[in-house]
């Protein structure tokens, strides 16, 4: 049976999502096949199961946690999304939100909305200054990776299969190198330029579409007196110009206590303003101690304000906004991320896809802390 009070660790999570669908990791496989796409249901939208063993997603007969069970899903399984359907909570969830598909019905939080769109690899890299390379973004529910320099460095990678790592749906990361095998696959080598534990990936080029220069081109940029409202209270995330709101999402931001029932930090400092200091398209976020650690590779859209490490940021590890989720990062869908990155000030630049400001000179955040 789900447990809806027992959310999995970003490491956690991360370490379990390689097992993939019937223990693919298990199994031995030549290069090409371990590289080569999989297959998912025909559909125009898909929902990717981000529950793990031992907490199994069940799909059910009715939108309510009394439905009887129709089966479980496999870790990263994906489902037809035919529609949302307002329907009956877990105890202590706010998120009433499930998803009907052909079978029956899924918690809404527990999967991630997605597509499965390959491209046309590109086998020539863009020349940006004095460096070839470009940023992509995963189009599919996920791709597989292979280690280009073992052995792994990143503990998130230490805990999980030898041989089989992922990128998610809307994760964004560097291409450095193209090249074409002998049974003429195309192969993107993909690097994390910032937050790196040093791990070289190479995967299936039809997984990813490049990101253009426009995509990241700054919006409104002429506007003044932009700033950014964060509502702990009401998990909403709200962009103003002057008394102007331009934008408005859901969020999910820090949580009071995690699945142990210990104090989580959601801010590292006292209410009040902040500033957007650094920018980055992608960033491998790290932090935490043993237990109540997270690792997780390739996080868009990152937007630092507080410290070395609490930003707005990309989500791909669940679909709970709304709703109190993270260990003090502003988590939200990839879109808004994508838009308040673009919106806010400082702008960045597609290569390197980096910038730092400590002028207190970027976009005002404005947090309203939580009344607990």
């Amino acid at each position: 049976m789900l447990d809806n009070n027992n959310p999995i660790k970003r490491r956690d999570f991360l370490g379990k999502t390689i097992m993939g669908l019937g223990g693919l990791a298990l199994l031995p496989s030549t290069k090409l096949k371990l590289l080569s796409l999989d297959e998912w249901p025909e559909g125009e939208v898909l929902g990717r199961n981000t529950v793990y063993l031992p907490s199994a997603l069940p799909i059910r007969s009715k939108p309510s946690v009394d439905g009887p069970v129709v089966r479980y899903l496999a870790d990263d399984e994906c489902v037809v999304w035919l529609r949302e359907v307002i329907g009956e909570s877990p105890i202590g969830r706010p998120n009433r939100r499930w998803v009907e598909t052909p079978e029956g019905y899924v918690y809404c939080p527990s999967l991630q909305k997605v597509n499965n769109y390959p491209n046309e690899p590109v086998t020539e890299l863009p020349v940006y200054g004095d460096e070839h390379g470009m940023w992509v973004e995963v189009t599919i529910p996920y791709v597989n990776l292979e280690i280009d320099n073992p052995p792994v460095r990143a503990p998130w990678l230490n805990e999980v299969s030898p041989t089989l790592w992922r990128l998610y749906y809307r994760q964004v990361i560097w291409v450095d190198e193209v090249k074409t095998d002998p049974d003429g696959q195309v192969l993107y080598r993909v690097i994390e330029r910032y937050g790196s534990y040093g791990d070289i990936f190479w995967a299936d080029a039809k997984a990813f579409r490049k990101i253009s220069e426009e995509e990241i081109s700054p919006i409104n940029p002429d506007a003044s007196d932009k700033r950014i409202v964060v509502n702990v209270n009401q998990q909403t995330l709200s962009c103003f110009e002057g008394n102007n709101e331009v934008y408005f999402c859901q969020v999910s931001t820090g949580r009071k206590f995690d699945e142990y029932g210990i104090p989580v930090d959601t801010w590292s400092t006292p209410a009040g303003n902040h500033w957007v200091w650094r920018k980055l398209v992608s960033l491998h976020m790290s932090g935490g101690g043993t237990g109540a650690g997270w690792d997780t590779m390739a996080v868009p859209w990152t937007s630092l304000f507080v410290g070395e490490g609490v930003a707005i940021h990309s989500t791909f590890w669940h679909n709970d906004f709304g709703t109190p989720k993270s260990h003090g990062c502003v988590n939200t869908l990839p879109d808004d991320a994508k838009w308040v990155f673009r919106w806010t000030t400082p702008k960045v630049e597609y290569n390197p896809g980096d910038i730092t400001n400590n002028t207190y000179e970027g976009t005002r955040i404005e947090v309203i802390e939580p009344l607990y």
